[in-house]
């Protein structure tokens, strides 16, 4: 959260639980910490150390992840709290413009 208010980033993990119809609380912890309780299990997203490639840090059930963009943290956290959720992937092949 290195450019971003912290606050800003709790308003917007709260109103993407209520987008999901997710049930939880979000609260702002120490040094830039979100913390989101919901689905009877704890998440932390916290800003990652200038050393590292990623921006941030998102930790569930005691395992830490990179992510680059909030993007990226929104899509750990809601595959992380609904597990049936189908994450869209993109695939880049190779292949002529149009089928022949």
């Amino acid at each position: 959260m290195k450019d971003l208010k912290p606050e800003l980033v709790c308003d917007l993990v709260t109103q993407s639980l209520v987008a999901w119809r997710v049930a939880g609380c979000v609260v702002q912890a120490r040094a830039g910490a979100v913390v989101i309780d919901a689905s009877g299990g704890s998440i932390r997203i916290d800003p990652a150390p200038p050393e590292l490639p990623f921006r941030w840090m998102v930790t569930v059930d005691g395992r830490k992840r990179g992510a680059v963009s909030l993007v990226a943290v929104l899509r750990q956290v809601r595959e992380a709290l609904d597990p049936g959720y189908a994450a869209n992937r993109v695939r880049v092949a190779v292949a002529p413009l149009v089928p022949s």
